[in-house]
């Protein structure tokens, strides 16, 4: 049975086209506010027509390689059920092998890292741009009040702001293309540029390759992003979209180059070339626009923050946390935890590094360890398509050989930021592991045991008048698969902690589906009117609101007059008094007279504290606070340890 129909495919219009703008290319689109600014900080001194033409060239052409053919035409095949991004492909090849978490773990932190340094450096770009006429203005006291009002405003959605993203980015690429016909036109020697000879020249002969190598794979920033927001937009808007994105970075740095080589500086010193292209009444317009572009940028990062950290939590990779939804919208969700600590975490970023040329080497590592990650699973997504060997290697050898270049190239900046992405993802992919591996070092204690062996116990006490009522539906979630099984924590609860006498026992069981959308459930009466599970399949992307989601399933159940949950006490009966229901939730707790080695103590500490700090199961599913116990009991009681204690006489 379903409760409802997934969601159908977005398709193809010229309004879809528009928001596509707004929600898609945010983040590779804003990258000409600082891709040549960064070029010339790195050349340090050999600013010639051969640079930046050659450089321009390696633009072109990392734009067409690495987001055109690799992720527009390659990555967005694996989508999921509609749904994109490395952790939906995580869930289409999770069952190949099982060290892919590993993957999973490290190309989701490095994501998030980006939803971080992505605010930081656009929008402290954009508003720098004002330094050019107010060469005294202070730039961080702005940048920093517009990114505390972009976090402030998240808690109460964004979906009247959202529709005007489409059209803001819209005039933002129209922007772009003009500010850049306008300098070609006057420099049309930059265009030899589409000719790939210049650029592998200037990598071969330029004293400086590997940081120039670096900087110019800030182009292909928000690639990854694209493949995030593919169930957003669908992916005929996006491949479309793309072809006028595209022309307008293109257009926009061939202009830049042009301004450039037409303004040579003799101390070799250059203003943003972005800025500084624009006509002196146009640049206060110009920042303007800049700087709603960057938050657009940020924005879609956030929210897919907010996407990433939903589906971890499905997949088992991050703590439970509380997650609302201030608007009707699709997909609008938002995580009052992960917005204060994204928050918290650019602030650190943007007064430790305190301009944006700080903050690139920091900004484009996070991005091509992402963009490694991908190449891995999508190579074993190739092998679950059946797509022949010699394909799958030509493609992880021209990946690997692509986006491994720009990891060397960019780890040469390590200590100039580079050093703070591997810290901030290292903690992020440190939280995932630890959650995952101490659920995984729990699940060693669980024994489960046949049903059929407890049937008659569990049937009996149902109707032992002696023992008292402990409520007339008595519900526990179990974590067994199998139907057969169920764990005995639950039977401990049941018999032997303090016997709970019902009428009815409920089992309920979420099987989270490599699906994203899957809303289905099945009941199975085990013992009838005694014993019934019910069992929820949802998929990866769907919020586990288990208490309406069983209240649906009792009505149907019923309506179709398979239960009766009118209550049997007389008095309530005759006026049709529905039965009471009551949860229990049963928490494992260590018993400390059993020891764990070292390390993986360790990590079960930092479960236990996770576990701690996050949102309790209760508010997870959603229950009734009024009629739900929660109870603990030891690992240490289901491993059936034998004691030590030898009797003497």
């Amino acid at each position: 049975m379903k409760i409802r129909n997934s969601q159908a495919p977005t398709a193809m219009t010229v309004g879809g086209i528009i928001i596509t703008l707004g929600i898609v290319f945010g983040d590779i689109g804003t990258s000409p506010l600082y891709v040549m600014k960064a070029i010339l900080g790195v050349s340090r001194g050999f600013i010639t027509t051969e640079t930046i033409i050659g450089a321009i060239s390696c633009i072109i052409w990392t734009l067409t390689v690495q987001t055109t053919v690799k992720y527009l035409y390659i990555i967005l095949r694996a989508d999921n059920r509609g749904e994109g991004g490395i952790l939906a492909l995580y869930a289409l090849v999770r069952k190949r092998k099982k060290g892919l978490f590993a993957i999973a773990i490290i190309g989701a932190s490095a994501l998030l890292a980006d939803g971080i340094l992505t605010p930081s450096i656009t929008i402290v770009t954009a508003v720098e741009g004002l330094h050019l006429q107010y060469q005294s203005l202070e730039i961080l006291p702005i940048a920093l009040l517009i990114i505390a009002a972009l976090f402030l405003v998240q808690q109460f959605g964004t979906a009247a702001l959202g529709t005007s993203f489409g059209p803001i980015m819209l005039i933002w690429f129209v922007m772009l293309s003009i500010l850049g016909i306008a300098q070609i036109i006057q420099f049309p020697i930059i265009l030899k540029a589409f000719n790939p000879y210049y650029g592998l020249e200037l990598l071969y002969d330029h004293p400086h390759a590997l940081l120039l190598l670096g900087a110019v794979f800030l182009c292909t920033t928000g690639a990854e992003a694209i493949y995030t927001d593919l169930g957003h937009c669908g992916i005929k808007n996006i491949r479309m979209t793309w072809i006028f994105v595209k022309i307008a970075l293109i257009l926009n740095y061939l202009g830049q180059g042009s301004w450039i080589l037409l303004h040579p500086q003799s101390a070799g010193v250059y203003p943003n070339p972005f800025f500084a292209m624009m006509p002196a009444w146009f640049l206060p317009i110009g920042v303007l626009i800049a700087t709603l572009a960057a938050v657009i940028a940020s924005q879609a990062l956030i929210s897919g923050s907010y996407t990433i950290v939903c589906e971890a939590i499905q997949l088992n990779l991050w703590p439970k946390v509380r997650i609302s939804y201030p608007t009707t919208r699709k997909g609008q969700m938002y995580i009052s935890s992960v917005n204060w600590l994204l928050f918290v975490a650019v602030v650190v970023v943007v007064l430790t590094f305190r301009s944006s040329a700080n903050m690139e080497a920091a900004y484009v590592l996070a991005i091509t360890v992402t963009m490694l990650m991908t190449t891995v699973l999508m190579a074993f997504f190739m092998q679950r398509i059946k797509r022949s060997t010699i394909t799958i290697l030509v493609f992880i050898f021209i990946s690997f050989l692509i986006e491994g270049t720009f990891l060397v190239a960019n780890l040469v900046n390590f200590i100039h930021g580079g050093w703070f992405t591997l810290l901030l993802g290292g903690l992020i992919a440190f939280t995932m592991y630890a959650w995952h591996r101490g659920r995984a070092i729990k699940n060693q204690f669980m024994r489960y045991v046949d049903i059929a062996d407890h049937a008659k116990v569990i049937e009996d006490l149902s109707k032992d008048d002696s023992v008292p009522l402990f409520a007339s539906n008595l519900v526990y979630l179990t974590l067994a698969n199998l139907p057969s099984k169920i764990e005995t924590k639950i039977l401990y609860s049941i018999f032997s902690k303090s016997p709970k006498r019902a009428n009815t026992y409920w089992l309920l069981h979420v099987h989270t589906t490599d699906e994203p959308h899957t809303l289905e459930y099945s009941v199975e009466k085990i013992i009838p009117d005694v014993l019934i599970r019910v069992e929820f399949r949802l998929g990866f992307k769907v919020q586990p609101r288990i208490n309406l989601y069983f209240k649906h399933i009792l009505k149907e159940l019923v309506h179709a007059n398979e239960v009766n949950l009118e209550s049997e006490y007389p008095a309530l009966y005759k006026h049709h008094i529905p039965a009471d229901f009551f949860y229990v939730i049963i928490r494992r707790i260590q018993n400390y007279d059993f020891d764990f080695p070292p390390f993986k103590q360790f990590i079960l500490n930092v479960f236990l504290w996770l576990a701690k700090i996050s949102t309790s199961d209760v508010r997870t599913y959603g229950l009734d606070t009024s009629n739900v116990l929660e109870e603990k009991v030891p690992y240490v009681m289901e491993t059936g340890k034998k004691g030590i204690l030898k009797r003497i006489r």
